[in-house]
């Protein structure tokens, strides 16, 4: 799998990485972050949305990323954005 690496939260330490990537090949991103206390993954579980199954399925996850990679994200989706883009 082609990633493309676009960054690290800058706050990090050194056990911890909180990173994204680009899939290039599935054009879609890739995170890396802290697994969510029982009580948030409880309640992202519980979420409903019309339409859709509660619970979280066994091939997702839930993951949080600081804040402070918010630029990070937008720069990935502007990677997979442009790479769409080139297709059509």
């Amino acid at each position: 799998m082609p990633l493309l690496f676009v960054g690290i939260d800058p706050a990090t330490k050194e056990e911890k990485s909180p990173t994204v990537w680009v899939d290039q090949e599935k054009k879609e991103l890739v995170f890396q972050g802290r697994k969510p206390d029982a009580e948030l993954e409880a309640e992202c579980a519980a979420f409903e949305v019309p339409g859709h199954a509660t619970g979280i399925p066994d091939d997702e996850a839930v993951v949080r990323i600081p804040a402070s990679m918010v630029h990070m994200v937008r720069e990935a989706c502007d990677v997979v954005e442009r790479a769409e883009a080139d297709i059509r």
